[in-house]
């Protein structure tokens, strides 16, 4: 089977995420540690202890999703997984491509963490709560969404930002442009339409004050090539030459998130297994909607750790 590694975004994240997994492996403890110290804080104790409303702050959920994430790839390497002989490509949802990239070698774990809170931060100041929203249209193909969000925006921002499968498109910006597109696309033959909870519209063009925050962030960090090809949410290809990695990086935070041709991709490359790796099965469920023949295995617990080890 030729297998690629995906890694998941905001939305997983759950109070107590990962935490089996740094009980039962000393390596995926130590990832939780590293994070700890690059951030100076004890972002575990939220993760493991918290309040579910303070981790889904964006500033918290980027580096807390990660750091579950690359403790389950440590636990998966402690049973003697190696990414470079068992994965042809890595990739990850929005902020789970710092996770792709932390796995693959490209990124310190630190400077992963360090950049996506930096990344939730600024994703966060760059629209005054209240003014941007974003919500799911379910039954919509992509073309069809995204003529929704045009014909919704009427001078204002109203993007397609994440085009996760077949049947569902997120749209971005400006929140009365966003509730028109929620009441066009039910007109238009969408199954549902929904307002997401989420504190920021992601991925458009009201985002541009934070990219411009990641451009210099991006530009302090080391950047290596992977050991397998990342595919990268705004291009859906694989990329690994460490320049267009940083400058990919960047226009993700404005940029669509392009799921359903990322995984339609690694398809195409003769990819037939994937392994989700970190916390929640949200993206076996869009890879299975996008293409059926694909094996989907999620490894957030010692229990999956152990059941895809066996597989091998």
């Amino acid at each position: 089977m030729t297998k690629a590694f995906v890694f998941p975004g905001q939305g997983a994240q759950t109070i107590g995420m990962g935490k089996a997994l740094a009980e039962a492996y000393p390596a995926a403890k130590a990832v939780f540690y590293e994070v700890d110290e690059a951030l100076g804080e004890k972002l575990s104790t939220l993760i493991w202890e918290g309040e579910q409303d303070t981790l889904t702050l964006t500033q918290n959920a980027q580096p807390a999703l990660m750091a579950t994430s690359l403790a389950a790839m440590k636990a998966l390497e402690a049973e003697g997984v190696v990414l470079a002989d068992q994965a042809a490509f890595v990739a990850g949802h929005s902020l789970g491509e710092y996770s792709a990239l932390a796995a693959a070698g490209a990124l310190s774990i630190s400077d992963a963490a360090r950049l996506l809170r930096t990344r939730g931060l600024a994703m966060q100041q760059a629209v005054p709560v209240g003014v941007g929203a974003m919500a799911a249209l379910l039954g919509l193909d992509f073309e069809g969404a995204k003529a929704v969000a045009e014909e919704a925006a009427m001078g204002e921002v109203c993007q397609a930002a994440n085009d996760n499968d077949p049947g569902q498109v997120v749209v971005s910006g400006h929140k009365d442009a966003v509730e028109r597109a929620v009441e066009l696309a039910k007109e238009k033959g969408a199954k549902r339409a929904v307002i997401l909870p989420v504190s920021a519209p992601f991925h458009c063009e009201l985002m541009a004050p934070a990219a411009e925050v990641m451009a210099q962030a991006l530009a302090e960090v080391d950047i290596n090539r992977p050991v397998v090809p990342v595919v990268a949410n705004v291009v859906a290809e694989a990329v690994s030459d460490p320049a267009t990695i940083r400058s990919l990086l960047v226009d993700q935070v404005t940029g669509s998130v392009r799921w359903r041709e990322s995984v339609g991709f690694m398809a195409a490359e003769g990819v037939d297994a994937i392994w989700e790796v970190g916390a929640g099965k949200a993206l076996s469920g869009m890879v299975r909607r996008i293409e059926r023949s694909i094996a989907c295995t999620a490894v957030g617990t010692p229990e999956d750790v152990a059941k895809a080890v066996a597989s091998l």
